[in-house]
Formats: C-alpha cells, sequence, structure tokens
C-alpha cells in the first residue's frame, strides 16, 4: 500500500516537473477555434502571467504556463491546447531562435486596455471589432466624443474607431437614405451631440476628435480603424481649417477650390487623393478602391504579406495566421489605392493583379496604426439591415485573425523594427 501511494505521489511530481507549459496551437489542422484562443492569451494576461508568442511557428501559436485554472478555461472556450513537458517547450524556442528558421518568440506582457470609439446604442454586431472582442471574450470600454474631448484616451493602450464618418458627411449616404427614420434620427443625435459640446457643426465636432486621436497616437498609443474610419479620418486631418461639406450636411456651402488646399502632410497614412465632391455620391475619394473593383466574389482574396520575423517581429505579428490568402470583404471603404498610400507605410495585405491594398500599418509618432478595408470578413457585401455574422459559425477566420493580432499587438515587448 505504501510502496503504490509512492508510485502515485511520483508520478503527480512528475507531471509538475515536466508538463510545465501549455501550448496553444494556430494552425489550420492543430486549432479548432483560433478566435477564442486570443481570449486565452489576453485571459491568461490578465492573471499577471507572461506569455511567448511563437512568430509563424504553427500559425503563430501561443507559450502560456501550465496551471490547471488555464487548461479549464480552454476547456471551457473550446480551445485547443497541448500540455507540453519544460524539454520540449525548450526544443520549440530553440528551433524558433535557429537563424534558419524564419520564426521568432516575442514575449507578451500585459493585457492591454481596449477603448472602442463607437456612437452610443450601438450593437457589438453593428461593428466587426466590438464582434469579435465578445465572440473572443476580451474586455473593452465604448467611448465616443465627449469621452474622446475630456482626454479619456489617455487610460487606454489600444484603441478601435468604429465605422465613423470624421469629415461630417454622415457617411455620404444621403442620396439614397436621407429620408430614412435611421438616417434622419442619427444626423438629429450628431447635431444635438456637437451643439452640448460647443460646436455649431458636427464636422467642426468630429475635426477636433480627429485631432485629439492623431495626438493619442504620436504620444504612443496604438490605434486600429477599419472601413470608412480608414480614410475619413485622414481626409478630416488634411483638410483642417478647410470647409469640405455641402449645405445638407452643415447648413452652408463649402470653400471655393477646396482641393488646391488640402494639406496631405498632416495625413497619416494616404496622399495626393481627390475627394469626391458630390454630396449624391457614396464615396468619400479616390483612396477607397470599390468602384474601382473588377474582382467576382468567388475568386476576391488578398495575399498577406511575408516578413522576416527576427528582423521585422511587428508586421509578422500583425500578419500572424493560418493562410496567407484571405477572402476579400466589402464596405464602404473597401480598400485603398496602392498609389496613394505614403512610402513609409508598410503594406501588409494586398491584391496586386487590382492594384490595391487591404490592410497597412504605420509609425505615427511614438505610436502606431493599423487601418483594415472592409466592414466584416465573414459577410461579404454587409448591406444597411443586413443580419449580424453569427461567429460561432466561423470560430477560425482568418480575416478575423487580424483583427485579434492587433489586439494582442500593444501587450508585446517591443524590438526596433529593421526595415
Amino acid at each position: 500500500m505504501r510502496k503504490n501511494l509512492i508510485i502515485v505521489l511520483l508520478f503527480f511530481l512528475s507531471i509538475n516537473v515536466y508538463a510545465s507549459y501549455i501550448l496553444i496551437p494556430m494552425d489550420a489542422e492543430g486549432q479548432k477555434n483560433h478566435l477564442k484562443a486570443y481570449g486565452i492569451t489576453f485571459w491568461t494576461l490578465e492573471k499577471q502571467q507572461k506569455v511567448k508568442w511563437l512568430l509563424n511557428y504553427k500559425g503563430g501559436s501561443f507559450l502560456l504556463p501550465d496551471f490547471e485554472e488555464i487548461r479549464k478555461e480552454c476547456q471551457i472556450r473550446g480551445v485547443s491546447f497541448e500540455v507540453i513537458s519544460d524539454a520540449k517547450a525548450e526544443s520549440i524556442l530553440q528551433e524558433i531562435s535557429s537563424p534558419s528558421q524564419n520564426m521568432e518568440a516575442v514575449v507578451l506582457e500585459k493585457a492591454p486596455k481596449i477603448a472602442v470609439y463607437t456612437p452610443y446604442g450601438k450593437q457589438p454586431w453593428d461593428d466587426a471589432v466590438t464582434m469579435v472582442l465578445t465572440y473572443a471574450e476580451i474586455p473593452y470600454d465604448t467611448i465616443y466624443d465627449e469621452e474622446v474631448l475630456n482626454d479619456a484616451l489617455l487610460l487606454y493602450d489600444w484603441l478601435h474607431l468604429h465605422h465613423e464618418d470624421f469629415t461630417g458627411q454622415y457617411g455620404k449616404f444621403y442620396r439614397s437614405y436621407r429620408s430614412a427614420p435611421w438616417y434622419i434620427k442619427e444626423k438629429k443625435a450628431a447635431e444635438e451631440l456637437a451643439e452640448k459640446l460647443g460646436y455649431s457643426k458636427v464636422s467642426e465636432a468630429k475635426l477636433d476628435v480627429a485631432l485629439k486621436i492623431r495626438d493619442y497616437v504620436v504620444g504612443g498609443g496604438f490605434m486600429f480603424a477599419m472601413c470608412s474610419a480608414t480614410d475619413s479620418f485622414d481626409i478630416a486631418l488634411s483638410a483642417e481649417g478647410i470647409d469640405i461639406c455641402e449645405p445638407m450636411f452643415d447648413g452652408d456651402g463649402s470653400d471655393a477650390n477646396y482641393q488646391s488646399k488640402i494639406d496631405y502632410s498632416k495625413t497619416f497614412a494616404f496622399t495626393d487623393f481627390i475627394l469626391e465632391r458630390s454630396p449624391n455620391v457614396y464615396e468619400f475619394s479616390s483612396i477607397d478602391m470599390t468602384q474601382k473593383r473588377r474582382i467576382p466574389k468567388t475568386t476576391d482574396y488578398f495575399t498577406l504579406m511575408d516578413f522576416s520575423a527576427k528582423w521585422d517581429p511587428i508586421p509578422t505579428m500583425l500578419n500572424q495566421n493560418h493562410t496567407a490568402l484571405v477572402k476579400g470583404f466589402m464596405g464602404q471603404t473597401t480598400s485603398f489605392s496602392r498609389d496613394e498610400i505614403k512610402s513609409k507605410v508598410l503594406v501588409l495585405g494586398e491584391n496586386k493583379t487590382n492594384g490595391e491594398a487591404k490592410y497597412i500599418h504605420g509609425i505615427k509618432g511614438k505610436g502606431f496604426f493599423t487601418f483594415y478595408g472592409g466592414h466584416d470578413p465573414e459577410d461579404y457585401t454587409h448591406r444597411v439591415g443586413d443580419p449580424k455574422t453569427e461567429l460561432d459559425l466561423h470560430p477560425t477566420s482568418p480575416g478575423y485573425r487580424l483583427i485579434l493580432n492587433n489586439v494582442l499587438f500593444p501587450a508585446a515587448r517591443k524590438k526596433k523594427q529593421k526595415t
């Protein structure tokens, strides 16, 4: 009896000695819920535990400390994982460190505090980022114009911009929806909020919000934007002090020859674009490729660029995936003209045959920004009134993984980029 007890004790001691890590694989074969795997990683960081992000190893796997509560959480959330020995973990890290391997182990140190800039009353499924954060069980706060203008951004490490129109033209929905109750209601709410904040025009309020967000990034913040929040943000910055809104948007005419007054030096990502003057055209400028695309849905894919994990860990982190070919998807701003992207901005994903960039990243001051074209990675056209996307049907979505790469990005111990 005593001998058997000793054997059992030795068995459990051996588990504690040798099974000291949890590996969450992120390749196509090894992981059944990629999106919730990010949530497990974030949850572990919230517990003040460090995580290693294994760039280019099995689709960008995560190496976590082995605790029973982490195992249970993986099981509850349906995330595939392996318990591996200390020797196995060391073997993996040695393989990754080899100069012959395009891999790197990046330490994630602290869960970033997340803010989503979104209008009051919006549902989580109105925006792909809030939808995937909710699905992955990653906590976030919602803020809007009043909080931004009162410097609430100082409390956050990562900011997402909802599909906003920072130009004050109400999304350029005028022609199709000016009589729709939802358009009238949202326009009135925007005007009332601007007045409450001390502005005579929505466009003036949105400009000051954009400038606060700019300062947040320059000061070291991480900003992620999708769809119309990308180009309308840059357009608002470039048109500072210039009236580009027609009377149906702000009650008076636009400045004469305003195109010639645009200052491209103020933008984050785009340059040399031409603004769309007509209020009846559902488009902001020549930046967006939506109307220029000639790609059938069945062949609409974009390619993720390949970077050196050891020399350029930042773009490598942002591009971690279990496939290099990602399904395209539309939006008010579907993708970006390659000819109108600043030379210092990195293109992370592109459709080369159509001359468009889908996913771009850059540095502004001490901070970083990422722009991702399109509205919903699993809803190809996403029109007004479309039903919500059920992410339970898309737990391995490569398009949504790109969003979550950006969520974890601020947690990483940064190394200086080499190129």
